[in-house]
């Protein structure tokens, strides 16, 4: 009986290993097409502008973290962890990591799933919330790449673009937060403000209709139920870049507010991150932890992201195996 080589394609946008990686990285980002839509003509000089003069900036952001983003080390490790629980279920899948930015870049995976004569794959983004931005644009370079290569082998294909709202990732998150309320004093638990912080698009995205805020806020009401409600809450927006408008209301003014109105203890929830990176441990660790503190919020705190949590591996298992099931494959005719 033939057997089928089955694997799991796990996109992500990628981050700067290194210091000396920063320049090349932030080039790289301004100057994909499925990022920063305009004519190659001005992209890619706009391109260079902004890696020279942003450089020295990001540069600082990374050095106040370890010196580099651990963002390609974590999906190793959640790749690494997702094969193991899919095992269990009996089956032997190989896993491949492909970023839009920066190494291990989509079309290295490509290459590599060539090269391995896969039969079956499943195409995992690590982004909950679908949006042109992230998953779009990972997935349009997925399938770019895929077109150039007439001996692409894999006959059967599935493509998770969206889990905002699926059970096992909701009550991951959920247990995660409930966990980290806990470790706060029993007297003020159910005091304390849930601030759910999601990685901000452009405005114009939304209006011409990007799904992204509106799944978000879905992923927020949905552990809002599992949690039944016990405590006040707020989304707001993070990472802005550029003139244009963004999301609406932004994280650092949304600490602001809560200063003002005496709020003493807040818990950040960084509701569309999967794994650590600058935007948690630079800006939300570092930048918005100050930005508390001299708001006049006392006891500022952070849920972790999901990174290697069980719960979450099981619920990114589960994903995968209900994609599996389409294939039809029994665990028997998958060859390692």
């Amino acid at each position: 009986m033939n057997k089928s080589r089955v694997g799991v394609l796990l996109l992500n946008f990628g981050g700067p290993e290194t210091l000396d990686d920063v320049k090349p990285f932030l080039y790289n980002l301004f100057a994909d097409p499925e990022v920063i839509r305009l004519p190659s003509i001005i992209r890619e000089p706009l391109a260079r502008l902004i890696a020279m003069l942003r450089h020295n900036q990001s540069r600082g952001y990374y050095e106040k973290i370890g010196g580099g983003s651990p963002l390609r080390r974590i999906t190793e490790q959640q790749g690494e962890a997702l094969k193991a629980a899919l095992e269990k279920q009996g089956y032997d899948v190989r896993i491949y990591i492909g970023m839009q930015c920066w190494h291990p870049f989509i079309e290295e995976a490509v290459r590599q799933i060539i090269n391995d004569r896969l039969t079956h794959l499943v195409v995992l983004p690590l982004f909950p919330q679908f949006s042109v931005t992230t998953t779009g644009a990972c997935l349009a370079k997925f399938n770019k790449q895929v077109k150039k290569r007439p001996e692409w082998p894999v006959v059967k294909q599935a493509v998770i673009e969206h889990w905002y709202d699926y059970p096992l990732y909701i009550q991951s998150l959920a247990d995660m937060i409930q966990e980290n309320l806990e470790k706060f004093p029993p007297g003020v638990v159910a005091k304390v403000h849930l601030l759910f912080s999601a990685h901000s698009i452009p405005q114009k995205y939304v209006d011409r209709g990007d799904p992204y805020a509106e799944q978000t806020r879905q992923t927020v009401e949905r552990i809002l139920d599992r949690l039944e409600r016990r405590n006040p809450y707020h989304l707001a927006f993070q990472s802005r870049l550029g003139p244009v408008r963004w999301l609406q209301p932004s994280t650092d003014q949304m600490i602001k507010q809560l200063g003002r109105e005496e709020v003493d203890h807040v818990l950040a929830i960084p509701i569309s991150f999967v794994s650590e990176h600058v935007e948690t441990l630079y800006e939300i660790d570092l930048l918005y932890q100050n930005m508390a503190r001299e708001a006049g919020i006392s006891d500022f705190r952070r849920v972790p992201a999901p990174n290697c949590h069980p719960g979450f591996i099981q619920a990114l298992a589960r994903l995968v195996e209900e994609k599996l099931a389409t294939f039809h494959l029994t665990p028997a005719s998958v060859h390692p």
